[in-house]
């Protein structure tokens, strides 16, 4: 059974003018996100993700194009429509935006009170948000008492109070530690999973993209540079921006060795791990490094390495089951 498209963003442009200054913020933008997806969306500071969101979520309103929620143009919607659509899409902030002088209970309970919820079907529905992002003990806690990690747990409780469609997600790990980052990707991951909640996220981090999402569009200049399958845009990157986001990779098959290789590609999430020596050391494998092209980005290694492949096949697989189980994405090149 396919997936039927849930967002549907057709000739989008957004236009910021004042007396002296004209920005394009956003110009044509054509994206297809699918039910059940997590899709996201990666670019450098001011490439437009943030006014992208904005314009899905209607805090903002574009110049022209259309937003097609489940077919229906939200540009277009009357005002019963719209609000009933907009309780189908939950926002996720970068800084959180909680409640200080609320408790994380009536945090969550917020949305459900706009809504109308009666009281009691609204506190199982607190109980049950606690238990899935893990704060059944915090029920009576507020805001300044929790972690960043803890604030964002929150934050996606209450996301989720108005039982949405679709999640999105504006840099909701980049003000967190890369420890917490993991654990609340995670949790959106499970979210997806087990409550099939499509997720649109937006971060200038190609690392995030690459552990949680399905797909990537990535946007430069209000653009979309390049968009697909995240495993296919990583390794095939053509254009400028996405070698700006995650190292320079080869532009064409005549930059490959001459000899079978393997192609291993960093995107950041394997910063501090010492893999190419501990894959020696645990396989008993020699490597032979041809190329590196590696380049530190916010403390975290992005690029690629070549090196020769094994003549063996028994110790060729053995390399590359080695490099998938660390994370890595490993390709032959030039095998006879």
């Amino acid at each position: 059974m396919s997936q039927q498209v849930l967002i549907a963003v057709n000739g989008l442009s957004k236009v910021f003018q004042d007396a002296e200054n004209r920005v394009i913020a956003l110009n044509d933008i054509n994206l297809q996100i699918l039910e059940g997806q997590i899709y996201g969306i990666v670019g450098m500071s001011g490439a437009g993700k943030s006014t992208l969101i904005r314009c899905i979520n209607r805090l903002d309103t574009p110049n022209r194009g259309q937003i097609l929620y489940r077919g229906q143009d939200i540009l277009t919607m009357d005002r019963k429509t719209l609000l009933k659509t907009r309780r189908k899409i939950g926002m996720i902030f970068q800084q959180f935006n909680l409640f200080m002088q609320r408790t994380v209970s009536r945090n969550i309970r917020y949305p459900m009170e706009i809504a109308g919820v009666p009281k009691k079907q609204a506190d199982r529905r607190v109980c049950e948000l606690l238990e899935i992002v893990g704060l059944e003990d915090k029920a009576d806690a507020y805001p300044a008492q929790l972690s960043g990690g803890q604030r964002q747990r929150v934050g996606i409780a209450r996301a989720l109070a108005s039982n949405p469609d679709v999640l999105l997600c504006d840099e909701a790990t980049s003000a967190l530690d890369p420890m917490t980052t993991q654990a609340i990707l995670s949790l959106l991951q499970d979210i997806n999973r087990r409550l099939g909640i499509t997720i649109l996220l937006i971060t200038h981090e190609m690392a995030v993209i690459r552990q949680i999402c399905h797909r990537v569009a990535i946007l430069d200049g209000g653009q979309v540079a390049e968009e697909g399958e995240v495993d296919q845009v990583f390794l095939n990157t053509k254009s400028e921006a996405g070698k700006r986001l995650f190292g320079v990779l080869p532009e064409s098959e005549q930059e490959d060795p001459d000899v079978p290789s393997l192609r291993i590609v960093f995107d950041g999430a394997a910063a501090e791990r010492p893999i190419i020596s501990r894959l020696s050391q645990e396989t008993g494998v020699a490597v032979n490094i041809l190329s590196a092209n590696m380049n530190h980005l916010q403390g975290k290694m992005y690029g690629q390495m070549i090196i020769q492949k094994p003549v063996s096949e028994d110790e060729n697989k053995t390399v590359i089951n080695f490099l998938k189980q660390e994370g890595l994405t490993v390709r032959e090149v030039n095998t006879l």
